[in-house]
């Protein structure tokens, strides 16, 4: 791993912005959009180039009606399950432009890479290539995990992005050298989940009990970060943001007041670490233990 400067590191920032209730506080509809608009307003000032939505819940409708104007934004959208059938994907890749208020995004993701090894999966691919060809999304890609071979698929594939886990607890996508590979076909990584779906910030008893048999090596973490005198959040960023051959880093966020404290982390000094002591031994385990309790969304 190298860590390249960067001229800021919001140029590589893109935005998640989480609507659940368990993130974003329950308001009155005329309050939730308020508190869209200072967000979204906070991003925009700030430099951020990219927000990252999903189809499910009310986050794209919120989003359409609460772009600044004129939006300095490119958008990416996920798309439904092929369970769903492959005209539902189209159909619903046309609808998050609607709900978004947007004649075209920025990049088109497939949402899971099993989607993809399906009998359906090629003409899955085919109806994204036939999205951009017409211009509705000027990209198209996958989100992957490591298990799914992603540099393989990408060979496969030629997809102008994939999106891969990578944080501090788990740090295969680049130890692996599975950034670098992906990087070196011209493909651009995205890298998400980058605090760990909030086990960074939880202390041993507010971890799910699903993650119990990793309490001790998380408290070996946050133990290292305190010795360092760094919080978790600035540790994640640093960590993210400086891995080479990554060209956006996926931090989601539920309100202006989370976005501020992100970017004051990202604008941090990076520290001078041995980053891989802080990652975990059985990172595959943890993965998929926090994956079955846990959003990745961030």
């Amino acid at each position: 791993m190298s860590f390249p400067s960067s001229p800021s590191p919001v140029d590589r920032l893109a935005l998640a912005v989480v609507t659940e209730p368990e993130r974003a506080l329950p308001a009155p509809a005329g309050a939730r959009e308020d508190a869209m608009r200072h967000l979204l307003q906070t991003a925009a000032e700030a430099g951020v180039g990219l927000i990252a939505t999903r189809p499910d819940g009310d986050g794209e409708r919120l989003l359409g009606q609460a772009w600044p104007f004129p939006s300095p934004f490119r958008v990416s959208a996920r798309t439904v399950s092929v369970s769903e059938g492959v005209d539902r994907v189209e159909a619903r890749a046309r609808r998050s432009l609607e709900r978004l208020g947007l004649p075209r995004g920025d990049l088109l993701l497939v949402s899971s890479a099993n989607d993809l090894a399906g009998a359906e999966g090629r003409a899955l691919w085919d109806r994204l290539c036939a999205l951009k060809d017409k211009g509705l999304f000027r990209r198209i890609g996958v989100c992957a995990e490591i298990d799914d071979s992603p540099v393989a698929l990408a060979r496969r594939l030629s997809p102008d992005v994939v999106q891969l886990p990578c944080n501090l607890l788990d740090q295969r996508a680049a130890t692996e050298g599975v950034i670098a590979a992906l990087a070196a076909q011209d493909c651009a990584v995205h890298v998400s989940s980058v605090f760990a779906g909030g086990v960074l910030f939880a202390d041993s008893e507010g971890l799910p009990h699903h993650l119990n048999g990793h309490a001790m090596a998380l408290s070996r973490t946050r133990r290292r970060l305190a010795e360092a005198r760094l919080d978790p959040m600035q540790a994640a960023l640093a960590f993210a943001l400086g891995l080479d051959g990554v060209a956006a880093v996926t931090a989601s966020v539920a309100s202006a007041a989370e976005l501020r404290a992100i970017l004051a982390a990202a604008h941090a000094p990076r520290p001078d670490l041995d980053w891989s002591a802080l990652g975990l031994e059985a990172p595959a385990a943890f993965a998929a233990d926090a994956r079955a309790v846990i959003s990745s969304a961030a």
